[in-house]
């Protein structure tokens, strides 16, 4: 693919954009020739739960599967996939001049392990009809947060784990709880003595705090921009306020081991809108984070 693609660009600088059309459509190869110069630049690997993040230029429009993306004034963007995407990636370019492009990625899918969680409490596994109704309102209540669009970009930082420590559950991994089988998990868990600080992964917007949701306990979503979002639960204190906004690195709660969990630790996930993404395609591997912050 790598050759066909650099043969493409050597016919672009070379030949007439007629001409290439015309090798393109004979030879099978379903590209236009805006594809090797002018379509989006875009970094991230396209495999279920990755976020990308990309350039087009200003004044651009996207559309990403059937939905709007923002994009800032600067072209910057970002895009996320579930943890069960499809196999083809569509994305549509509008250029400020009213031309049209549609573009498709294949998407790599991951395999996913199986962890089984014993001694949950069983309320958490089984919960009554009354408890239902509150997890609905909770859900709902998370739905709002995270289907915000603020006008930010600090989806571009470098992001930087919350909390480093041993990981014990990582994103995707399909849950049995007390041996019945649950959803996934949607999260990176790390390990920490309850009271341990948290700190923010990246700059943003705190657009809910809640003390102790049924499932997620504490709670804390931080906007990013754009969609992109995190959120972290079980915690025992949150240490911002709704509207507040955070610089990276700083505190922002501590450890816990509230709503359904087995113990004290951090599970921090991360949504492009309601596209549950991993947070770890964006940190360095946490064994090299982990073994320098204990020297």
């Amino acid at each position: 693919m790598l050759a066909c693609h650099c043969w493409v660009v050597l016919l672009m600088k070379f030949l007439s954009p007629i001409f290439v059309s015309l090798c393109l459509s004979l030879t099978g190869i379903h590209a236009t020739v805006a594809d090797a110069t002018t379509g989006p630049q875009i970094e991230g690997a396209w495999e279920q739960g990755s976020i990308l993040r990309g350039q087009v230029e200003p004044g651009s429009q996207l559309r990403f599967e059937g939905h709007d993306v923002p994009v800032s004034p600067k072209g910057q963007f970002v895009i996320g996939l579930d943890r069960d995407f499809g196999s083809v990636a569509r994305l549509t370019l509008r250029r400020e001049d009213g031309t049209t492009q549609a573009f498709e990625y294949p998407v790599q899918k991951r395999e996913y392990q199986i962890q089984r969680v014993e001694g949950v409490p069983a309320r958490t596994v089984n919960p009554s009809a009354e408890h239902l109704a509150r997890i609905r309102a909770e859900s709902a209540l998370t739905r709002k947060a995270r289907a915000k669009i603020l006008d930010r970009q600090d989806f571009a930082e470098t992001f930087v784990w919350p909390l480093t420590g041993p990981i014990t559950g990582v994103y995707g991994s399909q849950r049995y709880y007390n041996g019945e089988p649950r959803r996934p998990h949607y999260g990176v868990d790390v390990a920490r003595p309850t009271g341990t600080v948290v700190v923010a992964p990246a700059s943003g917007v705190v657009t809910l705090v809640h003390p102790d949701m049924f499932y997620s306990g504490g709670t804390l979503i931080v906007d990013h921009g754009q969609g992109l979002s995190s959120t972290f639960i079980h915690l025992h204190k949150v240490l911002v306020e709704e509207g507040q906004e955070v610089k990276q690195g700083e505190p922002i709660a501590e450890v816990g081991a509230s709503g359904r969990a087995t113990g004290p630790h951090l599970d921090w996930r991360m949504n492009w809108f309601d596209q549950r993404v991993d947070p770890q395609v964006l940190v360095p591997p946490m064994n090299t984070v982990w073994s320098k912050a204990k020297e």
